[in-house]
């Protein structure tokens, strides 16, 4: 039997009353133990008579013995009974302690309740969503140039959106520099490769010509020696080539294998389709960004540093699962940024502090709306995480606790009742 009670935001008083039968086994399993550790001149250790170990063995010695014994059960069963969603290590007092009765005092810190102002009165409003012919056929103009082709100039010189082939080398003070050479490089003219002023200066340059281009380095160049500096590049194009754009015509767009296009007004709707969709999207999580700030300016919670800590420490691990993928650690992020954990740490403070507060505001929300949350819902997700993933149920429960997949059905619905 347990009694909970909150005594601050964050922290509550545990009473546990051991049953009698529990008490009185766990004292005598008590006393044998600490009778075989006995060690008395003249008897072996272990096989002390029980007379002698009785008058060596306090009482005390031995309650305190089994409550070591009965503590974590009682905790456990407590936790259980009373659904205790503990955030650090509980404190044990003993609130009473005889050979006939034992009650155990738990001081817990625990998640805290959040204060809601009037919810109910939120608004969740999503931006009307609009689409232009010239958002379609953006699109339609980026696609033609992923799929246009080069093709070598024979004649003329070179125009914005050529590609030349070139030779360089670069001279400041007449003295060549380094790294300022190169042979045979593909240059896109209007791509803003190299410094600014150069590509322009192409323009109109013949195959096999040679022209001298002055440019001055940016200020911020990163190179001490040529921030700022002004220098000539000795350029030479071997060869121009131009982008060829397919027409957009019925057989362009049938080809591409899109589902359900077969001509250009196929494609068109494709688009904008395909546009509709991300700006929803977009328009939605805006509202949902919106919805969540009002909801944590109405709250009032104090967050302890405990729970602080512990969700900067999994976006920590998260940034570093992210860089592992990608062959990075997180000392080599450290390294690149100039940045230390520290200041990680501190970037990411804000951010969690957000976090917490949202969940816990939904939290109350789901519990102020009698929230429930059914087998058949959790497993249905279980089933939504193993074929999004590529895996088998099982593969996912061994990862996943029912009580996990719960909470996150259970924010999800808290936030769809905010948003009605």
């Amino acid at each position: 039997m347990s009694e909970f009670n909150r005594i601050e935001n964050a922290k509550a008083e545990v009473k546990c009353t051991i049953d009698s039968d529990v008490w009185q086994n766990a004292q005598k399993k008590a006393f044998n133990k600490l009778s075989k550790q006995l060690e008395v001149k003249g008897f072996r250790k272990g096989h002390v008579p029980e007379s002698v170990c009785r008058k060596m063995i306090s009482s005390q010695q031995i309650m305190i013995e089994a409550v070591d014994a009965v503590a974590q059960e009682a905790l456990l069963s407590a936790v259980n009974e009373h659904s205790i969603q503990l955030i650090d290590r509980p404190e044990l007092d003993i609130d009473t302690l005889t050979p006939e009765s034992c009650i155990l005092k738990f001081i817990c810190p625990v998640k805290p309740e959040a204060k809601l102002g009037d919810y109910k009165s939120l608004e969740y409003k999503v931006e009307e969503v609009t689409v232009s012919d010239e958002e379609v056929m953006d699109e339609i103009n980026k696609l033609l140039d992923r799929k246009s082709d080069l093709e070598v100039k024979e004649e003329g010189t070179v125009e914005d959106g050529d590609t030349a082939v070139i030779d360089f080398e670069g001279f400041k003070d007449g003295v060549p520099f380094e790294g300022g050479k190169g042979e045979n490089y593909d240059l896109t003219i209007g791509s803003n490769t190299f410094i600014p002023g150069f590509e322009p200066q192409l323009i109109g340059v013949g195959v096999e010509e040679t022209k001298e281009i002055n440019v001055t380095f940016p200020e911020s160049y990163g190179v001490e020696d040529l921030n700022g500096k002004e220098v000539v590049f000795k350029v030479t194009v071997h060869e121009i080539k131009t982008k060829v754009v397919p027409a957009l015509d019925d057989g362009f767009a049938e080809g591409l294998g899109y589902d359900g296009v077969k001509n250009v007004d196929d494609l068109k709707k494709y688009y904008s389709d395909m546009i509709t969709r991300r700006k929803t999207s977009d328009a939605e999580s805006k509202a949902n960004n919106e919805l969540m700030d009002a909801l944590c300016d109405m709250t009032d919670v104090e967050i302890p540093e405990i729970m602080i800590k512990s969700e900067v420490d999994e976006m920590l691990n998260r940034y570093a699962y992210q860089f592992s993928s990608q062959g990075m650690t997180m000392e080599m992020f450290y390294q690149y940024t100039g940045n230390t954990e520290e200041g990680m740490r501190e970037q990411l403070r804000e951010g969690a502090i957000r976090k917490i507060k949202m969940n816990l505001a939904l939290e109350q929300v789901a519990k102020l709306e009698n929230v429930e949350v059914s087998s058949e819902e959790i497993e249905a997700e279980f089933a939504n995480i193993a074929q999004h993933y590529g895996l088998t149920v099982e593969e996912v429960k061994k990862n996943l606790l029912p009580g996990d997949v719960a909470y996150d059905i259970e924010q999800k619905k808290a936030l769809e009742l905010l948003k009605k």
